[in-house]
């Protein structure tokens, strides 16, 4: 009598029942970046403020590619900085002609009334982590929401095509 290992048999249902594309899911990379702490952060540089310059920005988001197919995307994040924590949240942007909603008081995103989709949390210096998440066409911002991080300029365009 011949034994199939479970792996086996869970792979062979796998590829009865479906094409390999719809497990996989879209790879983005993403680098969190900054010129050290004892830069200056200017303030201004939100999503869709007035007179925007991001060549004033001392913190950032790069995102390759800055477009996928929608479903499930897996981002893989690492923050670059030597000296600073930062985190990636992905927001969905329901006006491109629009900020994302802000708390003065606290420097930050209201992350509720925003949109949040998922996030990678407070990422030390040098580390990585990873989200996957399901996401429908549209427009979405990467923002790091440490206080004073996304009025610095810390925020990357991103589109989820049909």
């Amino acid at each position: 009598m011949k034994t199939v290992s479970k792996l086996g048999i869970a792979t062979a249902m796998l590829m009865a029942g479906s094409t390999g594309s719809v497990w996989a899911a879209s790879l983005v990379q993403v680098s969190l970046w900054d010129k050290g702490a004892s830069t200056e952060m200017p303030m201004g540089l939100a999503y869709a403020a007035p007179g925007l310059d991001l060549t004033k920005a001392t913190m950032g988001i790069n995102v390759l590619p800055a477009a996928v197919k929608a479903g499930k995307v897996t981002f893989k994040v690492k923050n670059g900085s030597k000296d600073t924590i930062h985190e990636m949240i992905v927001m969905f942007l329901a006006d491109s002609k629009k900020s994302l909603p802000y708390i003065d008081a606290e420097n930050r995103v209201d992350e509720d009334k925003a949109g949040d989709k998922g996030e990678v949390s407070e990422l030390d210096p040098g580390k990585s982590g990873a989200l996957t998440v399901d996401l429908k066409a549209g427009k979405y911002l990467l923002i790091c929401n440490v206080p004073g991080h996304y009025g610095a300029g810390m925020w990357a365009e991103f589109t989820v095509d049909p």
